[in-house]
């Protein structure tokens, strides 16, 4: 084994600088995550919603009229219903997956569970939801930390409202690049964005919610007070009293879109693995972490929107200020001595909702992994790179993810429509999975346990319909043509591969068809040391040699010949005649000549490739071996080796 040669290094330098130094497979424990890294990690997407859940009840019900003060005490009733059924819905999932921690400590989440316990197809389009749902979590949250940022005054020089695709272009690449050095790094760096979000978050809670008692003012001048553009009708009088169909629609609505603060929950099951041992039980802790948090913070900022009567409205990709930003305006003041508190909310609030993005990324290369393993995707995706992290799978993600920011233009009210139906679609096929489980498993206190879980599952599947019904129009009918996309795709990728499997079966026909003679024919194109290396080794593997000599300049060949009569005389010269000057065409043709006269033999190619010691060297020379090989790619007919010569 030789030294690799100095002129890698540099390039191997800058590699270790962009990604990390490589790690080996045995060091794959030291990039497990503990509890206090792994929420950052899988549970910052789930956490970070509370940013923009509650604004979408609130976007909800100003357009359908409880924007005007007169109906505040119906705006404050109803913000505060949703809320808390929202928040029910968690507590509900939250306890069904401890479960689904324990019974599949594997990891692989919904996919394994439906596929595990309702078949292959049923997993299939429960993988396919799940998918869906991370590439829309990470342009949803990078959108959504980007918008938190416009209104900033710090940040008014970067115009970010004139420039949203291409800020969230650049935070995408950013979360790909961070994820490419593993997990670790990724963890490490935001679990300082996060737990300050969290610590600001209760802050401004405690200070808003108990201003009376704590004699705290409240800067209601930050609170926006701009009617909604779309509100050409007032709808309010349907909610007052017995509640009417169009004021019940509004309901359905408005909690349809405010159950976008539930994604992400399930994240954590499927990431198991790269937690410390105990695996599971530190899994399951971090998923009730995530849901207290989450549940607290959620219901908190509703009773804050409800109390300050805090209006929103998007409309033509313009919008009124986050709700959270208002309310941290009211709380902390944007000018005064208090405002640097306001800052720093906002900071931490766009910092989590780009590290909600982290979710993703780190599950969606695992998931796309084991459906890689089981023959549905490519097996690319199976392979770990240099920082034990999936690589293929976080770039595909990144890719993706841009797609859709681009095309909805980085706005996030366009991209919440197509939101969390994957994902509650995945939630109600894992319980009822779940469900199939203990039916089968039993064991101790199962009729508890699937309790647990068919209770769960009858409510995700209750706000699966809601959400189905409500979003359909504005865009969750495409997110059901994704997903047959995605069902086509994995079923085309499988049979082709167990057709794959099938071919290359060995059976007593293909061992005896196996040609017993070989002919190795060396391309040349002049007598020199390289020619020399190329014919010895094609000697090495047998005496019937020839030598192919493609002419495309006829002045050369007289020189040519005599100099291989010289150097190689007990090697055929073949001269090939190519008036036209292409040096592939005539080569092919010599082939299919060759296999119709000896179809019993096995064809040798040998291309002589030169190798420049410096890099900028091979822009001096031709790229003739390269253009052979890939031309040979397209015939199985031959078997093509490579020898390469340096000086």
């Amino acid at each position: 084994m030789t030294d690799e040669k100095p002129k890698n290094l540099p390039l191997r330098a800058l590699r270790w600088l962009i990604y990390g130094q490589p790690l080996a497979t045995q060091q794959y424990d030291l990039m497990c995550l503990r509890k206090l890294l792994a929420l950052p990690v899988f549970c910052s997407d789930a956490i970070s919603s509370v940013a923009y859940g509650p604004q979408q009840i609130v976007l909800t019900l100003c357009l359908a009229g409880l924007w005007a003060p007169q109906y505040s005490e119906i705006f404050n009733h109803h913000v505060s219903l949703i809320a808390s059924l929202i928040v029910l819905v968690l507590l509900l999932v939250a306890i069904s997956y401890w479960q689904t921690i324990f019974a599949y400590p594997g990891g692989g989440g919904s996919y394994i569970v439906t596929k595990d316990n309702l078949g292959t197809w049923p997993g299939l389009i429960a993988a396919a939801a799940l998918l869906i749902d991370y590439v829309l979590c990470v342009s949803v949250s990078i959108a959504s930390g980007i918008q938190n940022l416009k209104d900033v005054p710090l940040l008014s020089g970067l115009h970010i409202e004139n420039h949203l695709v291409l800020y969230c272009m650049a935070g995408i690449a950013f979360m790909t690049w961070l994820n490419l050095r593993g997990l670790r790094t990724p963890g490490l760096l935001f679990a300082i964005p996060v737990y300050t979000f969290i610590v600001m978050a209760y802050f401004m809670l405690i200070l808003g919610l108990g201003a009376d008692f704590f004699g705290w003012p409240l800067h209601k001048e930050y609170i926006n007070q701009m009617v909604p553009p779309q509100a050409q009708t007032n709808l309010a009088h349907t909610l007052t009293g017995v509640i009417g169909p169009v004021g019940l629609a509004v309901l359905l609505r408005a909690f349809a879109t405010g159950c976008s603060a539930l994604t992400g929950i399930e994240c954590v099951s499927n990431g198991i693995p790269a937690f410390k041992e105990p695996r599971p039980k530190n899994a399951a802790l971090t998923l009730i972490y995530m849901a207290i948090i989450l549940g607290t913070i959620f219901i908190g900022i509703s009773m804050l929107s409800s109390k300050l009567h805090v209006i929103y409205w998007e409309h033509d990709g313009i919008s009124a200020a986050a709700v959270i930003d208002q309310i941290s305006g009211a709380i902390f003041s944007k000018s005064g001595s208090f405002s640097v508190f306001y800052n720093l909310t906002q900071f931490a609030t766009a910092a989590i909702l780009f590290v909600a993005a982290q979710t993703a990324f780190a599950d969606f290369p695992r998931v796309t992994s084991i459906l890689a393993k089981d023959g549905f995707m490519p097996r690319q995706l199976t392979q770990l790179g240099d920082r034990l992290a999936f690589d293929n799978g976080i770039m595909a993600l990144g890719v993706l993810s841009t797609i859709f920011i681009v095309a909805k233009k980085g706005s996030v009210d366009l991209l919440i429509p197509f939101f969390t139906i994957g994902v509650f679609l995945a939630f109600t096929m894992s319980q009822i999975g779940m469900v199939r489980h203990w039916l089968k498993q039993k064991g101790n206190n199962w009729q508890l346990k699937l309790l647990i879980n068919g209770i769960g599952a009858l409510a995700t599947f209750i706000v699966l319909i809601d959400i189905v019904i409500e979003k359909f129009l504005d865009g969750a009918w495409l997110v059901l043509v994704l997903m047959a996309i995605l069902l086509f795709l994995f079923h085309t990728i499988s049979s082709h591969y167990k057709n794959l499997a099938l071919k290359l079966t060995i059976t007593p026909e293909s061992l005896s068809n196996i040609p017993h003679k070989n002919t190795v024919l060396v391309l040349v194109q002049g007598v020199h040391a390289g020619t020399v290396k190329s014919i010895d080794y094609a000697r090495s593997l047998c005496n019937n040699c020839q030598a192919i000599y493609v002419e495309t300049n006829p002045d050369n060949t007289a020189d040519l010949k005599k100099k291989w009569q010289q150097y190689f005389p007990d090697v055929p010269l073949v001269v090939l005649p190519s008036p036209y000057r292409s040096l592939i065409q005539p080569i092919m043709c010599y082939l299919d000549e060759f296999h119709k006269e000896h179809p019993d033999q096995t064809i040798t190619v040998v291309i002589g490739e030169f190798v420049p010691n410096k890099w900028w060297q091979s822009l001096l020379h031709g790229n003739t071996g390269l253009l052979l090989k890939l031309a040979f790619l397209a015939r199985n007919d031959v078997i093509v080796t490579d020898v390469r010569y340096s000086v």
